[in-house]
């Protein structure tokens, strides 16, 4: 197979959460055990930070992998979703896994995936560590998928774990209060090993306390920490709580003597974020005049900041368009958005789409009005189309409507 018909049999044959949801979502990790005995266990052979939370993993991970590539090590990354390929989530220094690479793996072991019945999601983890091993990294950053306690990515016994912060979202999956969310989070933190929590609240605070201790692991709170400002290339306010979780988590690195970050590595890693790792859709300028923001923000926390950050900027008149995915709780979100904009409303085009019909009328229910689209990029173009060079067009509510667009 190559590369085309290979990505396509992961997405088409297996479930894959990032387009079919819930039935992806596994209840243990017996089969990533499985699958990396299989592989030989390459997730021992590589140094890792291990990265979870409801809204800003992406962006510290990539933060944390910028700063290291600076130290002059060789940094991998793991991500996801990706927004066009599948590569996107396997980076070393910045550079996606090769093509060959991803076919070779899973021609390979194709017959042992279908055998056992492995998802996308364990597919992918097992060719990073895969990935990473062969290539000899000095250290990989992996963002865990969904939730922690039972995410893929879980076998690891990092450097040091993270999480940023906890918010309501995969209800289904992770419970609908934030201690029960907390505890799944919480299932990163390991023995002895050190972790780094960015925000925390009265109910999640304790959750993580008792964590810690049963793990002897020693907790750090970033949030608390009076830290000196570092500017970033990343500009979304909420960049602000995720340099403080990476400033901590290098300072936990530093004091385990295996790696020595300066202040200058980390300064320029925070400024080249997007140039070393090639983060995207985080509050990212795509035009001027109008001007064009897009983010993957997508639930309560996030867009919380984002509406905020929206209403700080001048414009004449506010353009939205807006799709989000079918188990979105749209109570929560839409009220949200602000109501003197014009809505443009669109199904990012996976299956787990939300029809832009029952958007639309969901939406004028809490008097957000506009148009119904055909496709997020129509939605885009006539946006463009009708909106004055003072105006402003915001593109969100889910990372597969940034997707099409980018």
């Amino acid at each position: 197979m190559n590369y085309q018909e290979t990505t396509n049999w992961m997405f088409n044959q297996l479930p894959m959460y990032q387009t079919h949801g819930a039935s992806a979502y596994k209840k243990d990790l017996t089969n990533t055990i499985l699958l990396v005995n299989h592989l030989n266990n390459p997730q021992e052979k590589i140094k890792c930070i291990h990265v979870a939370g409801t809204n800003g993993k992406g962006s510290t991970s990539h933060m944390l992998a910028s700063i290291l590539q600076e130290a002059g090590y060789k940094v991998g990354l793991y991500t996801s979703p990706h927004l066009k390929d599948f590569r996107e989530r396997i980076k070393i220094n910045g550079v996606a896994v090769s093509e060959d690479f991803v076919c070779e793996f899973i021609n390979t072991h194709k017959v042992f995936f279908e055998e056992n019945d492995m998802s996308f999601f364990e597919m992918s983890v097992g060719l990073a560590f895969d990935y990473f091993a062969k290539e000899k990294v000095d250290i990989a950053v992996i963002e865990v998928g969904l939730g922690g306690r039972l995410d893929a990515t879980n076998i690891i016994t990092p450097l040091v774990s993270v999480i940023t912060n906890i918010g309501i979202d995969h209800t289904q999956f992770l419970g609908n209060t934030l201690e029960a969310i907390a505890g799944e989070k919480a299932g990163i933190i390991k023995p002895n090993v050190p972790v780094v929590i960015g925000e925390y609240t009265a109910e999640t605070q304790p959750v993580f306390l008792a964590k810690a201790k049963a793990n002897q692991a020693e907790i750090y709170f970033a949030s608390d920490l009076i830290s000196e400002e570092f500017r970033s290339d990343l500009m979304g306010d909420y960049q602000t709580h995720n340099k403080k979780t990476v400033l901590q988590t290098i300072a936990v690195l530093n004091s385990q003597k295996e790696f020595k970050i300066f202040q200058e590595d980390i300064k320029s890693g925070l400024l080249q974020v997007v140039k070393n790792t090639g983060l995207q859709g985080r509050w990212q300028q795509l035009g001027d005049s109008p001007k064009v923001i897009c983010d993957t923000a997508h639930n309560k926390n996030g867009l919380e900041i984002v509406m905020h950050q929206i209403q700080k900027e001048k414009f004449d008149t506010l353009h939205i368009i807006l799709g989000v995915v079918n188990d979105k709780d749209l109570d929560e979100v839409l009220p949200l958005f602000p109501k003197n904009a014009i809505y443009y409303f669109c199904k990012p085009n996976i299956p787990r789409g939300l029809d832009a019909a029952i958007l639309y009328q969901k939406a004028t229910t809490f008097e957000l009005h506009g148009e119904v689209f055909n496709s997020v990029s129509e939605a885009y173009k006539k946006a463009l189309q009708v909106a004055t060079k003072s105006d402003f067009i915001y593109i969100g509510g889910s990372t597969f409507v940034v997707a099409e667009i980018l």
